[in-house]
């Protein structure tokens, strides 16, 4: 990027975050210094349309007012107390986000993969207790090209060797088979199997549909076989796809429910495993827990986050700026772009290798006033926050379109 004398500030708190952080991440050269709906600004206050939405955890923009109103409200009188009391904000936010799930118990975390490993930790222990299998011996089924987290035990079942090499060695009992492939899945199963642990779309992957009737396929063999069906909906749910879960396009109901990300609401870390009692009910007092999950801060937040899903709207406007995007996406299609996914406010886009990797076309559109972000190879995923107008979103894929015809 060539900076310009207006960027000068930028460049200088980009390289002074550089030089004193762990180069764990590759950012953009911008630094942000506010935010609102759908824009950021940076240092230079340069203006910025945000087409990532912090990989779904600003589903409903940055600073929602009502978001905002809840944590000022809950930060003048109680943050955290600890799991070792209760506070009264905890049962209002388990009752609301277990009856938006249809679950009897919420088991409250901070991010998205302690919550992956919170329901790693209930399926084993239900194989175990409640399905008979023999001790040590339980399996889950995992899908190939899967992002679940970057804990050791995460990254141990991922084929991203990126995510994966140099980080072992890793634990057993976890058996990958293609995603989409519901038969493969289903040959997979043995009587050692306690759960199977998918994205109902994979994001990090490129926003990776599977074929109709895959999600509903994994319900029925789980349900008929006496296995878990745990549902990674991080990045998939709470509106992103135009329903409140991405399996509700299938009408599928899991026996878990993963969440994270946007139900912090952009503010706070909060995540959850959401279950019946007969699968959650395993666990006991001692035998797994956070210092952090389920604080004041995070449950005041994260049931406003709830009463804004409850409305309905924003699962709406994901499902109808859809049109919008499938339409732009699809026009661009030979024209600088060779495939395109579309889901909800949602999707990837798979750029011509002839016109640069996803890293480059994501510079470009940051010269151009639009930050996204790549995953693998040429292929970008666009995920804008729910309340972005159809004029600014229009104005986005704009750029994009002038990015990708420039080859």
């Amino acid at each position: 990027m060539t900076v310009s004398t207006t960027d000068r500030r930028t460049a200088v708190e980009f390289d002074r975050a550089e030089q004193r952080t762990a180069h764990n991440y590759h950012p953009l050269p911008v630094v942000v210094a506010h935010a609102e709906g759908a824009w950021m600004t940076d240092v230079d206050g340069t203006r910025h349309l945000d087409l990532l939405a912090g990989y779904s955890a600003l589903n409903f923009g940055h600073s929602h007012p009502r978001l905002l109103e809840a944590a000022h409200a809950q930060l003048d009188k109680l943050t955290l107390t600890s799991r070792a009391f209760v506070h009264d904000q905890f049962a209002d936010f388990t009752a609301k986000l277990g009856d938006l799930c249809g679950k009897d118990l919420v088991l409250p975390m901070n991010t998205g993969a302690e919550a992956v490993e919170t329901a790693i930790k209930v399926i084993r222990k239900w194989g175990y207790q409640v399905k008979g299998i023999p001790a040590g011996q339980a399996e889950i089924i995992v899908a190939s090209g899967n992002f679940h987290g970057r804990t050791t035990t995460i990254v141990g079942f991922s084929d991203d060797a990126e995510a994966r090499d140099d980080f072992g060695p890793f634990a057993p009992g976890f058996t990958t088979v293609p995603y989409g492939d519901l038969a493969a899945l289903e040959a997979a199963i043995t009587p050692r199997t306690a759960g199977v642990l998918v994205e109902p779309i994979q994001g990090e992957g490129g926003v990776i549909i599977p074929p109709p009737g895959y999600l509903a396929g994994i319900r029925e063999v789980c349900t008929r076989e006496n296995v878990l069906f745990a549902a990674d909906e991080i990045q998939a749910g709470l509106g992103r796809t135009g329903r409140t879960f991405a399996c509700d396009h299938e009408d599928v109901v899991p026996d878990l429910y993963v969440l994270g990300k946007a139900l912090g609401g952009g503010i706070v870390p909060v995540s959850a495993v959401v279950a019946d009692r007969d699968v959650l009910g395993v666990l006991k007092p001692g035998q797994h827990g956070s210092t952090f999950g389920g604080n004041a801060l995070a449950c005041a937040v994260g049931s406003a986050v709830v009463d804004l899903l409850a409305t309905g709207d924003f699962q709406r406007r994901a499902a109808d700026l859809e049109v919008l995007v499938r339409s732009r996406l699809e026009s661009l299609v030979g024209r600088g772009v060779v495939g395109v996914r579309v889901r909800g406010l949602w999707a990837g886009v798979d750029v011509d290798p002839r016109v640069g990797s996803g890293r480059q076309v994501c510079e470009a559109l940051l010269a151009r006033g639009v930050l996204a972000k790549d995953t693998h190879g040429s292929t970008i995923r666009l995920a804008p926050p729910l309340v972005v107008s159809d004029e600014d979103l229009s104005w986005g894929l704009d750029q994009l379109a002038e990015v990708v015809s420039q080859a």
